[in-house]
């Protein structure tokens, strides 16, 4: 009887939706309004990051491989102890200048291969580490003399879906913008049914920004899967940080689960051409009982999670180049 109550209970995920032509869609132009965008972006460039910088996957950092990234116009390496923390420093060797991302990582130490001068993440020959941080999912790095602002023990993480629970994915691409328009791409909700038909339908904004009491977007949106098979859910978008914008499906299939958008300045403010990545963090949960499997799957599930992220950021990142591209010219019409 029980056994038969639980499929009683069960529902699927897909629903089934009449064609509507994208033309036929109710224009949002007059609910995306400028200033909303405008203020939303604003309050969101005040919170403090504490100077920390998202720089990749936390699997990107393997034991016994160094990793180097460029932030802020400043080159990092990072790599794993012998114990496998998180180790991380400047990525010029203060001998003669080599790449330290071109060394080698033995036993936890990084030794340079130019002359051989070895670091095990304190300071040493001039060699200076910076604060690190790990989150599971993503790791950071804190630049006090690229953020310039009061700097913070760990960086501002999301809340995600308890460790072990979900499946996570990270998508990193680069474009040539600055974080403020990655960050105001996301802050705009409205655009998600006309510009990514592929990926979203029947998008309403049920509740705007308040202030920074109450400074979520909830949209409810459901998601195309094929066809006219589709995932409604409800989602909020909110930005604790400046580089920051995390969508959280509150309501549907799939809740609590989150994608985190992340954009780190690749390039130093003084540059002209400002190049930013993009690294999006896609933590998937679900509490249905066959969510089991696609844990097990995860290493099959990440490479079909980044396709659908790089899908929607090759649209997006053109968006935020235009953007920037407007900017700078002086012709941006918000």
């Amino acid at each position: 009887m029980g056994e038969r109550a639980g499929r009683a209970r069960w529902t699927a995920p897909l629903r089934r939706r009449r064609g509507v032509d994208w033309a036929e869609q109710t224009p949002t132009w007059r609910a995306a309004r400028p200033a909303l965008i405008a203020g939303a972006l604003k309050r969101a460039s005040a919170r403090p990051s504490g100077n920390w910088y998202v720089v990749g996957a936390s699997r990107d950092v393997r034991p016994g491989s160094p990793c180097g990234r460029t932030v802020g116009g400043v080159e990092v390496v990072l790599w794993r102890s012998g114990a496998g923390d998180l180790r991380g420093g400047s990525g010029i060797c203060p001998h003669l200048g080599a790449p330290l991302r071109d060394g080698r990582v033995l036993c936890g130490t990084l030794v340079c291969h130019w002359h051989g001068l070895a670091l095990d993440g304190s300071a040493s020959a001039g060699w200076q580490p910076y604060p690190v941080h790990d989150d599971g999912v993503l790791v950071w790095v804190r630049l006090d003399g690229v953020g310039g602002e009061e700097p913070s023990e760990r960086p501002v993480v999301p809340e995600r879906p308890a460790p072990g629970a979900g499946v996570d994915a990270v998508f990193t691409t680069v474009g040539r913008c600055e974080p403020q328009d990655v960050v105001a791409n996301r802050l705009d909700p409205w655009h998600g049914s006309w510009f990514h038909p592929y990926s979203f339908v029947d998008l309403t904004v049920a509740r705007e920004p308040q202030g920074d009491e109450d400074d979520a977007f909830v949209v409810d949106v459901s998601f195309r899967v094929t066809g006219r098979l589709v995932v409604p859910v409800r989602a909020e978008f909110t930005a604790p940080e400046p580089r920051t914008v995390v969508m959280r499906i509150t309501d549907g299939e799939g809740a609590t689960s989150v994608v985190e958008t992340h954009a780190t300045p690749l390039t130093s403010a003084a540059c002209e051409r400002p190049r930013t990545a993009v690294i999006e963090a896609v933590v998937a949960a679900s509490d249905r009982r066959g969510f089991a499997l696609a844990r097990a799957a995860a290493p099959v599930l990440r490479p079909l999670m980044r396709r659908t992220a790089g899908r929607l950021w090759r649209d997006d990142l053109a968006y935020a180049e235009r953007r920037w591209t407007l900017r700078s010219t002086g012709r941006f019409p918000g």
